[in-house]
């Protein structure tokens, strides 16, 4: 089982990181339809998700270090950012939007019910993410985050190494994090 970045990946962080221009540009050609993809979704305006695209890949060069291949994948990394930025965006603009409309026609801060149906929902779409995890990976996944039992604590009420429920839990949550930012969750 290899870990969460893949080699590919790992070649290229590192390539970044020793200032490969070529790098960079192999990870650009590679990953921008899926970061312009994602960009473009969230803002509905190219331009703008142009404009996020740049950024995304400015902030993968200036400061490459970020990204640890050990946590996941670069896809996902810069997919990461590439919505966070997107979505930033949009709320900003529709800051200013709602802030040029004047105080009477400003929505009203959602209440507590709503708050609650929100958070409630997004659990519930995580909860059948982990659902859908093999059977090792999901039981690390739920002794750790549902149960709150460190890896060692896991571990050793699952009666396996350490560095085994440390791999699985790490494999979980890859797979949790690209499934539900397909999902956008």
């Amino acid at each position: 089982m290899e870990a969460p970045g893949t080699t590919d990946d790992r070649l290229l962080h590192q390539r970044v990181v020793g200032g490969d221009e070529s790098a960079l540009s192999e990870v650009h050609d590679r990953l921008y339809p899926l970061v312009l993809g994602l960009a473009l979704r969230v803002t509905r305006d190219r331009v703008v998700a142009e404009d996020i695209v740049q950024e995304v890949f400015v902030t993968f060069w200036e400061r490459p270090l970020a990204f640890d291949p050990d946590r996941g994948s670069l896809r996902g990394w810069l997919a990461t950012i590439a919505h966070r930025r997107a979505v930033d965006h949009v709320r900003t603009e529709e800051r200013h939007r709602v802030s040029a409309l004047g105080p009477r026609l400003t929505d009203p801060e959602p209440s507590p019910l709503e708050d609650w149906v929100l958070a409630a929902d997004e659990a519930a779409r995580v909860r059948l993410a982990v659902s859908r995890l093999p059977g090792e990976v999901r039981e690390a996944i739920e002794l750790a985050y549902y149960r709150g039992r460190t890896y060692r604590q896991a571990a050793a009420e699952l009666g396996l190494p350490e560095g085994t429920v440390k791999s699985r839990i790490r494999l979980g949550l890859r797979r949790l994090a690209d499934e539900l930012a397909e999902k956008e969750v």
